[in-house]
C-alpha cells in the first residue's frame, strides 16, 4: 500500500499496528487496531497536524529537531533536488570524499567553539558519542596511555541508545534488557538542585562541591585509567539541567589536570535552543570533542557529527595513524545539503536573534508556573524548558494511583486537548518539557505557558 494524505486515519493507525515498530514504546498497547497511536501526517510552521486533521503546537520540535518548524520545505526541496541531480551518494571512505561533506565540515569549523575545526560525520546523535569515544580511545593509545578505558558520564544523563553510548547512561530499565554495557563508566551527581540543601543556592559552593566529587571519582579510578567524561551544557534527561557558574570552567581545569577529554553532547543544545551555535557557549565551555545530530540538518534529513578540537586530531592523524572507524551513510550529500540550507537559513532569518530577543520572557512565563502546587522546580535556558512535578502540597512524590492518574494519563491527554504537544514522561523525575521550535513568536510562547497554567492548575487541583 502506497500511503498519501488521503488515506484515512483508522487505515493509517491499522496499518502500523501491524506492521511498525516504534522507537520506545510498548507496541503491544498500541491496539489490534492501533488505536492509541498518535499519527502526525503534515507540518506547517511551528504547527503538525494529526491523521485526523486536527492542528497542534509542536512544543517539543518533533523531537527537539526542527529548530526551524515545518514551513521551509520549499527551500530544503530545492536544496536536496540540486544535490540528488548532482551526486546521490559518495562514501567518506578510503580517502574518498565529496564536495557538499567538505564544505559542511569547514562551515561547522567556523562557528564551532575555540579549536575545534574537524569533523568526523555520522547518522545521528548516538552515532557520534559512539565516534567520540571510539577518538577518545584511539586519542590516548596514540600517546602511549593504551589503560585508559574508563568513562564518566552524570548520574540521570542519556547519550543515545546504541550499546557504546547506552553504557554512558546508569538507567537501569534502559540497560538491562541488553546486559552488561561495553563501556566501564563511572557516574558522578548531574547539577540538578532541587531537593538539595539551602546552601547549595550558592552557585560558588554548588560548583566547589560537584567538582570535588567529581575530582574523587578520577581518582579513586586512577586518573591514568580515565579516557574521557561526557556531560550535556544543559541536561535533557532529569529536565533541562542547568549548570552552576563556573562548572564548565572547572571541568576542562579537571580534564587538564588528570590528562582525560571532555566531550560536550550537544545533540539537542547546539543549533539556537539555547541562543547559541553551540550551548557550551552559554557556559563558558571548553571541550576537546562535541556531539551533534537533530538540529543540524533541521529535522529534514538524518545527520550526526562529531566535532573534534586541534590537539586531538594532531594525535589521531599522526603518520601511520589508521582511525578505524566509520559509517556507510555518513555525510550522506543530501543530508550535507540539507544542513548547509538550514545553517544559512538560519543566518539569514537571525534565528539565534529570535531566541536572545524572547528567551527572558519565555523564562519569565515558565518561572510563573512556579506558582502551582504541583509544580516543585521549573529550570531551563533559551527555548528549552521543564516543571518538575510534586504530589502535595509539601514537594513529596506521587502515589503509584496518583502518577497513573496525572502523569501518564490527565497531564499529557489535557495538553494534547488543548493544542499542545510536550514531552510528559517520569524517569529521572516526574516531569513535562517543552522545546518550541525556534522560529515560535511571542505570542506562540505565551499560548504554549498559558496550555501549561490551565493544565497544571487543573492537575494541581486533583492533589
Amino acid at each position: 500500500m502506497t500511503t498519501s494524505t488521503r488515506t484515512p486515519a483508522s487505515e493509517l493507525s491499522a496499518t502500523a499496528a501491524r506492521h511498525l515498530l516504534l522507537n520506545m514504546t510498548p507496541n503491544g498497547s498500541l491496539g489490534p487496531a492501533g488505536e492509541n497511536l498518535f499519527v502526525v501526517r503534515r507540518g506547517e510552521g511551528p504547527y503538525v497536524d494529526d491523521a485526523g486533521g486536527t492542528r497542534y503546537i509542536d512544543g517539543l520540535s518533533g523531537l527537539y529537531c526542527c529548530q526551524l518548524g515545518y514551513s521551509y520545505a520549499p527551500e530544503f526541496a530545492e536544496a536536496a533536488d540540486k544535490q540528488l541531480r548532482e551526486l546521490c551518494f559518495s562514501p567518506l571512505w578510503s580517502a574518498s570524499a565529496h564536495p557538499t561533506a567538505i564544505e559542511l565540515a569547514e562551515r561547522l569549523s567556523r562557528i564551532a567553539p575555540a579549536d575545534i575545526e574537524h569533523t568526523f560525520f555520522s547518522g545521528g546523535g548516538a552515532e557520534a558519542v559512539e565516534t567520540a569515544w571510539k577518538i577518545a580511545r584511539r586519542y590516548h593509545a596514540l600517546r602511549g596511555e593504551p589503560g585508559r578505558t574508563k568513562a564518566i558520564a552524570r548520574r540521570g544523563a542519556y547519550h543515545g541508545l546504541t550499546i557504546g553510548a547506552l553504557s554512558l547512561t546508569d538507567d537501569p530499565g534502559l540497560r538491562e534488557p541488553y546486559g552488561p554495557g561495553a563501556i566501564d563508566t563511572r557516574f558522578v551527581s548531574n547539577t540538578n538542585r532541587f531537593g538539595l540543601e539551602p546552601d547549595y543556592v550558592d552557585d560558588e559552593t554548588y560548583t566547589s562541591r560537584l567538582l570535588a566529587e567529581l575530582e574523587a571519582a578520577v581518582l579513586a579510578e586512577n586518573p591514568e585509567t580515565v579516557a574521557m567524561l561526557i556531560a550535556e551544557p544543559v541536561q535533557n534527561r532529569g529536565g533541562c539541567i542547568t549548570p552552576p557558574a563556573g562548572y564548565w570552567e572547572g571541568l576542562r581545569a579537571l580534564a587538564d589536570r588528570y590528562g582525560f577529554l571532555l566531550v560536550a553532547d550537544e545533540v539537542i543544545t547546539a543549533f539556537g535552543r539555547l541562543g547559541e551555535w553551540f550551548g557550551g557557549d552559554r557556559y563558558g565551555a571548553r571541550p576537546d570533542i562535541v556531539t551533534v545530530a537533530k538540529g543540524i540538518t533541521a529535522g529534514y534529513a538524518p545527520m550526526g557529527a562529531t566535532l573534534v578540537s586541534n590537539r586531538v586530531v594532531d594525535v589521531i592523524n599522526r603518520p601511520g595513524a589508521v582511525l578505524n572507524h566509520g559509517y556507510t551513510f555518513a555525510g550522506h550529500p543530501l543530508s550535507a545539503a540539507i544542513a548547509l540550507r538550514s545553517l544559512d537559513i538560519m543566518e539569514r532569518d537571525r534565528i539565534l536573534d529570535n531566541v536572545r530577543d524572547l528567551q527572558d520572557h519565555l523564562a519569565r512565563r515558565m518561572a510563573s508556573l512556579a506558582d502551582l502546587p504541583i509544580v516543585g522546580d521549573v529550570r531551563g535556558a533559551g527555548f528549552f524548558y521543564a516543571c518538575e512535578l510534586v504530589g502535595d502540597l509539601d514537594g513529596g512524590g506521587f502515589s503509584d494511583t496518583a502518577r497513573a492518574a496525572l502523569i501518564t494519563d490527565l497531564v499529557p491527554r489535557r495538553l494534547r486537548e488543548a493544542g499542545l504537544l510536550a514531552r510528559v514522561y517520569n524517569r529521572a523525575a516526574p516531569l513535562v518539557q517543552i522545546a518550541p521550535p525556534l522560529i515560535s513568536d511571542r505570542a506562540l510562547l505565551d499560548r504554549i505557558a498559558d496550555i501549561l497554567a490551565q493544565t497544571l492548575a487543573e492537575a494541581s487541583a486533583r492533589l
